[in-house]
């Protein structure tokens, strides 16, 4: 794993800003958490009226909340809104009365298998209300009568998403995308949106061959809200990554986009591979984050998804125990640096063509072999000159020659650019 950097302690300090914000799919939380993210990363922030039709789904109503709580007999609150936001079921309408603690258990959700962690529940589209305890808080509770006051509003509103773009030097665009959706949950995800915005601002200092476009939006809906509002812009994206989970201790993850063999998919295998990093490769499934959504068959973006131990993979998954404790400077400096080298090894592999295919054209008299004197990875240099130029017919990326080559890919890629600058090869 990486050692502590100050990116690491800077992303540790900017989740610990966003930890106890409500965040939901709609609602003032979201606002609240775009508006540090950009504090960091100027963003470009849209709002989606409620009632707008997304593709095969509809904007729903706006939720808010001020305060909740169940208080005992004597006005003590025994379950409080105020001391975590994930007590309240997401998206629990108004409720003020008074019940008896059997009535009121049809309205409460606990972890027996975790006695002491408080679950994450929510309810966007059936009007319920509820709250989450530790089920050894629920055990302590006497039988009597105890008010419920759930201060919410469900009205007609907007979902808010956000935007930040690294201008590139072509306009064929890398999707970079973070759910924003969820309340007190470190590791999912705001671990995730922390090495977003610093991938962006890291990539933002190197003037990137891509243009990379960052998506801070809700799970699913945002995702489905973006796609239905940019479908021109859809066919620019060339490749993308879901970022979430992203500063758990375990090790890296990376999911394959439904396509299996797309571009991000060789990049992520060939740099975690290449590192020597404990890590995973998996499989699609259509079921996860918004990989999914990018992937669907009428989109079919080449997007896969990064984490370090994914979704439902670790038992602190959506509980209270998902907290600050849980991530770490360390990892997500470790999940940061994997993307920068998966991004600059994506940026720089082309396709080149040989422009003098019959025999081995002279190296020497165009002073390709003088310019590795005195290197002391000459051997290699000269090798991977001679690999580029055996497999550029137009087929192969830079990425194939260095895998079959077994050749380093900066090795290769800086042959390609000196072969390039003496005229010999052109992408």
């Amino acid at each position: 794993m990486a050692p502590v950097t100050a990116a690491g302690e800077e992303m540790y300090a900017l989740v610990e800003r966003l930890y106890p914000l409500c965040r939901s799919i709609t609602g003032d939380g979201v606002r609240a958490t775009l508006e540090i993210v950009g504090e960091y990363v100027p963003l470009r922030v849209h709002e989606v009226p409620t009632g707008t039709q997304v593709l095969d789904w509809t904007v729903p109503q706006e939720w808010n909340i001020r305060d909740a709580y169940v208080a005992d007999a004597s006005g003590r609150r025994v379950v409080d809104f105020a001391a975590s936001s994930l007590h309240v079921l997401g998206y629990s309408v108004p409720v003020a009365a008074t019940l008896p603690l059997a009535e009121l258990r049809e309205h409460l959700y606990t972890l027996p298998e975790h006695p002491s962690w408080v679950p994450y529940r929510t309810s966007y589209y059936e009007p319920k209300w509820g709250f989450c305890l530790a089920q050894e808080t629920l055990d302590a509770l006497p039988e009597g009568e105890y008010e419920v006051r759930v201060d919410s509003t469900l009205a007609d509103g907007h979902l808010t998403y956000a935007e930040h773009v690294v201008p590139g030097q072509v306009p064929d665009e890398v999707l970079v995308s973070a759910h924003v959706c969820h309340p007190s949950l470190a590791n999912d995800n705001l671990a995730g949106i922390a090495v977003a915005v610093f991938l962006a601002r890291a990539l933002a200092e190197q003037q990137p061959y891509y243009t990379y476009r960052f998506l801070f939006a809700p799970g699913t809906i945002g995702a489905i809200t973006w796609l239905a509002r940019n479908a021109e812009r859809v066919g620019r994206v060339r490749h993308g990554l879901v970022l979430a989970c992203a500063g758990d201790p375990g090790r890296l993850t990376y999911k394959r986009s439904r396509r299996g063999d797309a571009e991000i998919d060789q990049v992520l295998r060939h740099v975690l591979t290449g590192s020597g990093r404990p890590h995973e490769i998996r499989e699609f499934t259509p079921y996860g984050y918004d990989e999914r959504q990018f992937c669907s068959p009428g989109f079919d973006l080449g997007v896969g998804s990064l984490s370090r131990t994914p979704y439902a993979g670790y038992p602190e998954y959506h509980t209270s125990a998902d907290d600050l404790d849980l991530v770490s400077p360390e990892a997500m400096a470790d999940t940061l640096a994997v993307c920068r080298e998966a991004f600059a090894v994506l940026d720089r592999n082309r396709r080149y063509v040989n422009l003098s295919p019959y025999g081995e054209p002279q190296l020497g008299r165009r002073g390709l072999y003088d310019s590795l004197g005195g290197r002391s990875d000459a051997k290699e240099a000269q090798l991977a000159m001679l690999w580029v130029l055996s497999l550029s017919d137009g087929e192969h990326s830079l990425l194939d020659v260095a895998e079959r080559s077994g050749l380093p890919f900066d090795a290769v890629a800086a042959a390609a650019d000196a072969l390039h600058g003496a005229g010999l090869v052109k992408a």
